[in-house]
């Protein structure tokens, strides 16, 4: 006879996994601590084995956790995904949409994924650009939707994560330790000159300019190739790549709050949509990287 999986027990395990808290699952699944101890341990009776271990800082996959989380993500986000169905009518009409290069693939990759299985119809204009550039375009009534920066003068937007500026450094080269610095930065001066070269100052770090792009994607390939170091949002460190702490003589370049604006009159069903699916996707990125 074969394994039983509860459908339960397995949204409860892929919160466990996420968060490496019982405290923090038991919020997001609604559910008492106790309860979802108790899940767990269900679980861990019918599959014959471990799937958590306890850490320095919560809980932690053991191999046989490891083994079944991503089957265990696909059945929950397929549930979801059709329960969403069921209730939530085709919607038609174009949405256009603004949004931070680095945040592509993180999140809206998982929006599109999401809104797309659920309104199949609506036609959808994507705008990679500055912050400055997408708040243009959206007082222009060029975008319905902008996901910017915004490092000072906050305004009433929505927010949707704090996601500071760090230096970046590759670990698999030592950019960090030449005199002077070797930095990346990008091609427009403005915040370039009042934040990121004003940050090098303030810590007394001699540097000189030796690459410079005019997107993420080329200041991500100047450190990961050892070429410099580069001002790069927290949660979009590349792989092999670190930050420079204070511990390094560095520290924050900005406060930088990621903002979700929509254009006045820019009112519908499919826009509604569409910000509920970045919504979703920023706030599981949040949870990801707590």
């Amino acid at each position: 006879m074969g394994i039983h999986l509860d459908s339960d027990l397995l949204r409860t395990f892929v919160a466990v996994a996420e968060t490496g808290n019982f405290t923090r699952a038991a919020d997001q699944v609604r559910r008492t601590q106790s309860a979802v101890s108790m899940q767990i341990k269900r679980l861990e009776e019918t599959v014959g084995a471990a799937l958590f271990e306890r850490g320095p800082r919560g809980v932690l996959l053991t191999r046989k956790g490891s083994e079944l989380i991503a089957n265990a993500r696909r059945i929950v986000a397929l549930l979801d995904e059709t329960a969403a169905s069921l209730h939530t009518a085709p919607l038609d009409g174009p949405v256009r949409i603004g949004i931070p290069e680095e945040y592509s693939y993180s999140i809206l990759a998982k929006a599109l994924g999401a809104f797309s299985r659920r309104h199949s119809k609506v036609e959808i204009t994507v705008k990679y650009a500055h912050s400055a550039s997408q708040m243009v375009a959206l007082a222009n009534g060029e975008l319905d939707l902008a996901v910017v920066f915004e490092w000072q003068d906050y305004s009433e937007g929505e927010v949707l994560m704090r996601d500071p500026t760090v230096w970046v450094t590759s670990t698999l080269h030592s950019a960090h330790e030449e005199t002077p610095l070797p930095v990346a930065l990008y091609s427009r001066a403005g915040w370039c000159k009042d934040f990121a070269i004003k940050s090098l100052e303030q810590s007394g770090l001699a540097y000189r300019i030796a690459y410079t792009s005019d997107t993420t994607g080329g200041l991500k390939l100047a450190v990961a190739s050892g070429l410099a170091v580069a001002p790069l949002s927290r949660s979009n460190i590349p792989a092999d790549c670190r930050e420079l702490t204070t511990a390094d003589g560095f520290g924050d370049i900005d406060s930088s709050n990621v903002v979700l604006h929509r254009a006045a009159g820019a009112r519908s069903e499919a826009i509604d949509g569409m910000a509920d699916a970045i919504r979703e996707a920023f706030s599981s990125q949040v949870v990801a990287i707590v």
